[in-house]
């Protein structure tokens, strides 16, 4: 069921990271490709004491990569000085038995602050999936808590530098973030942060780039107009690393918002949360307060589990992508499992211009509680 989520991970990002940037004005030729592989060197950051035992090798890696240079053939490509867009293939060995080797697949968006004739600097924003064939065993890798999961969401960032060294092609020097993390799917989940220096060479198809001669797109029609939001998300998360089973996390959300300009929707929203891993918790709880006997203690002498919440928020447009950052606050919250408050950071895709999906991290307080996968309509 994993390699199904990963797979529909995957086909949403792909699809919103390149069906805007190949949504051209009929007749207008694609941007042009940069075609890339570098070499990765890294090491793993002790983000908590309890990682301190395998920070300890260097990991290396290489990069494969294929950029689309946005060209103006979609009105955002110049709302955004024309970033690219891009797909990478990316290959770590940690140089430790404990954790092994771990493989990646992401798309990226690319954006060039500073542009002459020859040189580049530019800064890389991507998620995707990366997949462990080492990881967590209780019985057999229990030193491994960095990494439960085979597969596992990555977030990178980087600042690139591109010289040209011909006509088409270029030396790349950067330095990076990797993360790696199942957002608490499966625990323990501390996750990995590879802070990285990279060199390689970039293949550019057209160099200088050259973007097309097209008048100005006008001001999108929806800008100053309100509209709704009715989704509904599940989710899978471990409680703890003793109980191996996975529990069902369910929302529901009305959301109002407003196009406040080319690039930024606000909004606000009120939701519901349903989360089945309370419930164990609670028995585990009175469990250990009581004893066996709280097996049968009454379910009406438990506090309720499910949670109300009020949120405002952020969507960054890129045609039909957006990247959505949300501030929550509980309104109704009897069992007290967390802080009062949460956030969300997550990619939304208009699948047409009343559908959408999201894939989200649901965080408390800087720990993932759920990777949510959300569904909705636009009213």
């Amino acid at each position: 069921m994993r390699i199904w989520y990963a797979g529909l991970l995957l086909t949403l990002l792909a699809g919103a990271a390149l069906s805007p940037a190949c949504a051209q004005t009929p007749g207008q030729p694609n941007g042009p490709l940069v075609v890339g592989a570098y070499g990765l060197g890294s090491f793993i950051l002790p983000h908590t004491p309890a990682v301190r035992h395998l920070a300890v090798s260097h990991p290396t890696g290489v990069e494969l990569n294929v950029q689309r240079q946005t060209n103006g053939s979609a009105p955002w490509h110049a709302w955004y000085r024309y970033p690219k867009v891009g797909l990478a293939l990316t290959y770590y060995d940690y140089h430790n038995p404990v954790l092994g080797k771990s493989y990646a697949a992401g798309v990226y968006i690319n954006k060039t602050f500073w542009r002459t004739a020859r040189q580049e600097v530019s800064f890389r924003i991507g998620t995707g999936v990366g997949y462990f064939p080492i990881g967590y065993d209780q019985a057999t890798n229990h030193k491994n808590n960095i990494v439960s999961a085979k597969l596992n969401a990555t977030i990178q960032t980087r600042l690139e530098y591109d010289a040209a060294l011909t006509e088409h092609l270029g030396l790349l020097v950067g330095l990076g973030l990797n993360h790696y993390s199942n957002g608490a799917t499966t625990k323990p989940n501390f996750g990995i942060n590879l802070p990285t220096v990279l060199v390689g060479l970039n293949y550019h198809q057209q160099r200088p780039f050259r973007p097309l001669g097209l008048a100005p797109a006008p001001e999108p029609t929806d800008i100053g107009r309100n509209f709704l939001n009715l989704s509904t998300s599940v989710g899978w998360k471990q409680r703890s690393e003793s109980d191996p089973e996975r529990y069902l996390v369910n929302s529901v959300t009305l959301a109002a918002g407003r196009r406040v300009n080319r690039k930024s929707n606000l909004v606000a929203g009120l939701e519901g949360f349903y989360d089945r891993s309370l419930l164990a918790q609670q028995r585990a709880d009175l469990r250990t307060q009581q004893g066996d006997t709280a097996r049968t203690t009454a379910p009406d002498r438990q506090p309720d589990v499910k949670k109300a919440g009020l949120y405002v928020g952020h969507e960054l447009l890129f045609g039909r992508l957006a990247f959505v950052s949300h501030l929550g606050f509980y309104l109704y919250n009897p069992y007290k499992s967390n802080k009062f408050y949460y956030e969300r950071l997550g990619l939304k895709y208009h699948f047409t211009p009343r559908v959408f999906g999201n894939v989200d991290l649901k965080i408390h307080r800087g720990a993932a509680d759920v990777i949510e996968w959300r569904l909705g309509i636009k009213l």
